[in-house]
């Protein structure tokens, strides 16, 4: 797998769900897999453009990652291995292929690892676990998403997630009519358009699809 920086923006959040647009971190899976995630402070521009976690934690993080670079490259090395048994685990559940039991042993352990340090808030009326980097450390991120990751399993619409035929991605269908076949129309929907087209002209043509 090539890792190559990338600058994510809102295009890149397609998948429905923090934990999914985690697994998106990673295009051109059918392909030559590209992993965006090229450095610790990646990871936090990324976890900043969902607005999903709290802007206070990401910044302390941001400040024990250049305090400690050792730490944070190898909290990054956690995450890429969250994210490939959750997409193992996402795969098999919604049927693509057989799961491979060591990626379900790998998120139990980690989920068993957040759920210690974790503990119960009261917010907007409901009853959450709660995590913070005083406890996780540099982990912090990785806590958070495969605590996350297993309410998603929970209540996951098996019948409306899809792994995009053109890049990989996975994402909740959450069209009206239930049909949405690409994570996104305007790329890799008209890529493989363009794509058939050429290859109806220029039957030898070879065509690639997102690896932006």
């Amino acid at each position: 797998m090539q890792i190559v920086g990338h600058t994510f923006g809102s295009r890149d959040l397609v998948g429905g769900h923090v934990v999914l647009d985690l697994v998106n971190t990673v295009t051109a899976r059918s392909d030559d897999p590209i992993d965006w995630l090229d450095g610790f402070p990646r990871l936090l521009d990324w976890a900043e453009l969902t607005g999903r976690f709290d802007q206070g934690a990401l910044r302390a993080l941001r400040r024990r990652s250049e305090a400690d670079p050792r730490a944070a490259a190898l909290a990054l090395r956690h995450t890429r291995e969250l994210r490939e048994a959750l997409l193992g685990v996402l795969t098999s559940v919604i049927g693509a292929e057989v799961l491979a039991a060591p990626a379900l042993e790998r998120l139990e352990r980690w989920w068993k690892s957040a759920i210690h340090l974790a503990r119960f808030d009261i917010a907007e009326g409901h009853v959450r676990l709660d995590l913070d980097v005083e406890t996780s450390g540099i982990e912090y991120l990785n806590h958070e998403l495969v605590l996350r990751t297993f309410d998603l399993l929970r209540i996951l619409p098996v019948e409306r997630t899809r792994i995009c035929p053109g890049c990989g991605w996975v994402f909740i269908d959450r069209s009206k009519g239930g049909r949405r076949r690409w994570c996104d129309m305007a790329t890799c929907g008209n890529a493989a358009k363009s794509r058939r087209h050429y290859q109806r002209t220029h039957p030898r043509g070879v065509g690639r699809h997102r690896a932006e």
